[in-house]
C-alpha cells in the first residue's frame, strides 16, 4: 500500500521539526522580535524544508480584513491610468493587499456595477475613478466600514471622501499663458466632455488665461467633445477653414492630443504641426512620443496621484478618522518646440 498523502505543513511541523515552541514558530512567520538569531534560522530552515505557507486566509478573517482593495478607473487601455494602476498596486503591495482594478469605459451604471461587486466581495477599501455624479449609492458600504478615496476627480452628490487630483485649471492656464507669451491672441481649445471634471476645469484654466492677458472669450474656438476620430479631424477643419483661424491649439488631454496631430497630417500631408499651416499646439497630458515628436504639454504625475491616494486609503485602513482631505497636485509646462512658434502673418498660414 502506498504512503499516504498528508494536508500541507503547519506551524506544529515547523515546531517539531525545529524543536521549538508554537509561539516561536509565529513570532518568525509574523516578523515579530523576540528570537535571537541563531534560533530564527533553525526555524526558518525548517519551514523551508517542509514547505510551509502561511495561512493568510484564516489570519485575515480572524482579523476581520480581507486585504484586498479594489480600484476603478476609466479606461486600462490609456497610458495615464496605467501609471497610476502600477503606484496603487506597487503601494497595495507593499502592505499585503492584493488588487482587484475594473474599468468603468467612463460610464457611470458600469462604475456602480463594479465599486458594489467589488464591495460584495468585501474588499476593505476602494480608489474610484468617478464617472458618475451621484456617489449616494456609497453610504451604507460606508456604514459598513469600507473605506474609499477619489482620484482625478471629485465624489458626485451624497458622498463625501478623501480626494486627490490634479491641478486641472492651473495647468490649463499656464499652458493657454504659454502660447500668449509668444504672441498668440487667437488660441483654440479642444476639450474633453463638459459633463467631465477635468474637461471643465481645463476650459475655465483656459478661460483665466485669456482674461488675465485682456483677450477675449470666443466661443467659436472651443470645442468639447470624445476625442474621436472623425470628430476632432471635422472640428479641426471647420476651425482651420474659418475667415479667422487659430494661430495656436490648447489640447485638453493626451487623446486629443494625438487625434489633432493626426487629423492635421490628414488635413496637410505635413507630419510636423508647425508645418501643418505654421499652428501652434501645447497638449494637456503628456503621452509617448511626445518628446521625440518635439510637443509640448502640460504634464501631469500620474504616478505620484495613485501613490498619494493609496497612501491615504490605508491611513484610513490603519484607524485614522480625520477630517476628509483633498490634496490637489501639481502640473508642469514641458517646452519642446510645438508650444513656442510664433504666429505666422494670416497670408503665409493660407500659402503653407
Amino acid at each position: 500500500m502506498g504512503e499516504t498523502r498528508r494536508g500541507r505543513p503547519t506551524m506544529n511541523d515547523v515546531a517539531a521539526a525545529a524543536g521549538v515552541a508554537l509561539k516561536t514558530v509565529s513570532r518568525v512567520v509574523n516578523s515579530e522580535p523576540g528570537v535571537n538569531a541563531v534560533t530564527a534560522s533553525r526555524v526558518q530552515a525548517a519551514i523551508e524544508r517542509l514547505g510551509y505557507r502561511r495561512n493568510d486566509s484564516a489570519r485575515i478573517l480572524r482579523r476581520g480584513r480581507t486585504a484586498s482593495i479594489g480600484l476603478v478607473i476609466e479606461d486600462v487601455a490609456d497610458a495615464f491610468y496605467s501609471s497610476l494602476i502600477r503606484a496603487v498596486e506597487d503601494a497595495a503591495l507593499h502592505h499585503g493587499c492584493l488588487l482587484f482594478t475594473g474599468s468603468s469605459r467612463d460610464d457611470a451604471a458600469r462604475e456602480r456595477d463594479l465599486v458594489l461587486a467589488f464591495c460584495a466581495r468585501r474588499v476593505d477599501g476602494l480608489i474610484i475613478v468617478p464617472a458618475g455624479s451621484d456617489h449616494g449609492y456609497l453610504a451604507p458600504e460606508f456604514e459598513a466600514g469600507t473605506k474609499a478615496v477619489f482620484a482625478d476627480r471629485p465624489p458626485g452628490a451624497g458622498c463625501e471622501a478623501d480626494t486627490v487630483l490634479a491641478d486641472n485649471a492651473g495647468g490649463a492656464r499656464t499652458g493657454t499663458a504659454h502660447l500668449i507669451a509668444h504672441g498668440h491672441r487667437r488660441i483654440a481649445f479642444l476639450g474633453g466632455s463638459p459633463r467631465v471634471f477635468t474637461a471643465a476645469e481645463r476650459l475655465r484654466g483656459y478661460r483665466h488665461a485669456l482674461a488675465a492677458a485682456g483677450l477675449p472669450y470666443d466661443e467659436g474656438l472651443v470645442v468639447m467633445g470624445a476625442p474621436d476620430p472623425p470628430r476632432v479631424g471635422a472640428d479641426l477643419t471647420r476651425l482651420l477653414t474659418a475667415p479667422d483661424p487659430p494661430t495656436a491649439l490648447l489640447a485638453g488631454n493626451g487623446r486629443t492630443t494625438v487625434e489633432i496631430l493626426r487629423a492635421l497630417a490628414s488635413l496637410t500631408g505635413a507630419s510636423d504641426v508647425g508645418a501643418a499651416g505654421g499652428l501652434a499646439l501645447v497638449g494637456f497630458d503628456d503621452f509617448e512620443l511626445a518628446d521625440l515628436l518635439g510637443i509640448t504639454v502640460v504634464a501631469q504625475d500620474p504616478a505620484r496621484l495613485g501613490r498619494t491616494a493609496a497612501d491615504l486609503l490605508f491611513m484610513r485602513l490603519s484607524g485614522d478618522e480625520g477630517p476628509t482631505s483633498r490634496i490637489e497636485l501639481a502640473t508642469r509646462l514641458v517646452p519642446r518646440g510645438s508650444g513656442e512658434r510664433p504666429p505666422l502673418p494670416l497670408r503665409d498660414r493660407t500659402a503653407s
